[in-house]
């Protein structure tokens, strides 16, 4: 643990708060696609399916409680985000704006997980798939923008704060490789293509929305 990856999991988590305040202040969850959150819910249960082992036999620390707070908010939030999306405000959903063909998305990284992993068992498998797939699941929000051209303030605002999360997650590895001398290629690669598809956004965010201007996505941002 470390103040870059305790900044990176309090964006996250601020990330989220915001998206769920638009839904609910808004009553509407138009600008917002389905399918990317559809994603996020899929990383964070393939990801976190150790939360049902037992921690009987490991020691009960202050960093594993972090852990298992963390990873049941992630599950939980993406899981009601679903909800509203398909129950509650469904009538504002949509759907021929947000047309992103993510079975690709979902193929490609399954067959990277085959490939590309450390150790070829169904949880480390289902742990790499996760992290292919965090880093391109942006990809149908960013689409779906591309197709519609504007949004709201509250929601680039959701979206800056989901792609910095990331961006403060590269200093976190960087400190840990100094300091820890920890590697891991999968999700540093990862994560710098994850940021990489940020990169528009972030300028755009920078140069409109924190000067007060209306944000617009130019047409073949993806």
């Amino acid at each position: 643990m470390n103040v870059f990856r305790i900044s990176a999991d309090l964006l996250h988590l601020l990330s989220i708060f915001i998206l769920l305040l638009k839904m609910q202040k808004t009553r509407s969850v138009a600008g917002i696609s389905f399918k990317t959150q559809l994603l996020y819910t899929i990383v964070f249960i393939a990801r976190y399916l150790d939360l049902f082992e037992s921690h009987a036999e490991k020691s009960f620390e202050l960093v594993t409680l972090y852990n298992i707070v963390m990873k049941i908010i992630f599950i939980s939030s993406s899981v009601y985000t679903l909800y509203l999306m398909k129950k509650k405000f469904r009538a504002t959903y949509d759907p021929n704006t947000d047309t992103f063909r993510i079975e690709y998305l979902l193929a490609l990284c399954l067959f990277l997980a085959l490939m590309f992993n450390y150790r070829f068992t169904v949880m480390e498998v289902l742990w790499t798939f996760s992290i292919y797939l965090e880093a391109v699941a942006i990809l149908p929000q960013l689409f779906m923008l591309s197709r519609t051209g504007e949004a709201e303030t509250i929601t680039t605002h959701y979206l800056f704060a989901l792609g910095f999360y990331r961006a403060i997650y590269l200093l976190n590895w960087i400190w840990r490789f100094h300091m820890e001398d920890y590697v891991d290629w999968i999700v540093w690669i990862s994560g710098a293509v994850q940021t990489a598809l940020y990169s528009d956004f972030f300028y755009i965010y920078y140069k409109k929305v924190l000067h007060g201007e209306k944000f617009v996505l130019p047409k073949d941002v993806v």
